[in-house]
């Protein structure tokens, strides 16, 4: 889980799906005790966005997180202002239902 993103209105956090299991083996393939390969059923990560002022979150996964991922692209081959970021994010915001809860 890595904090991309953090203001006063939105906050955006990559999910990584098994970062450890990646880490060992690039290909996210895991051995099995009899030292066969088991690939993993399904290897997804996401992008929650926190929408501060609306008290409320989504979860971008499947083609929603490939999605964001060529935003988050795009802004590192061209620096975008602050203003363009939040825009680009009340957008995805607007798909927020889930009421943001502290555990």
């Amino acid at each position: 889980m890595h904090t991309l993103y953090d203001s006063e209105t939105f906050s955006v956090t990559h999910m990584l799906a098994n970062p450890e299991s990646d880490a060992q083996h690039p290909s996210g393939a895991s051995k099995s005790e009899h030292g066969a390969q088991v690939l993993p059923m399904l290897l997804r990560h996401g992008f929650e966005i926190v929408d501060k002022r609306a008290g409320k979150e989504v979860y971008l996964d499947g083609s929603w997180a490939e999605l964001f991922q060529q935003h988050i692209q795009a802004w590192q081959a061209n620096t975008p202002t602050q203003e363009e970021v939040e825009d680009t994010l009340e957008r995805y915001a607007e798909l927020a239902q889930n009421p943001v809860v502290i555990h």
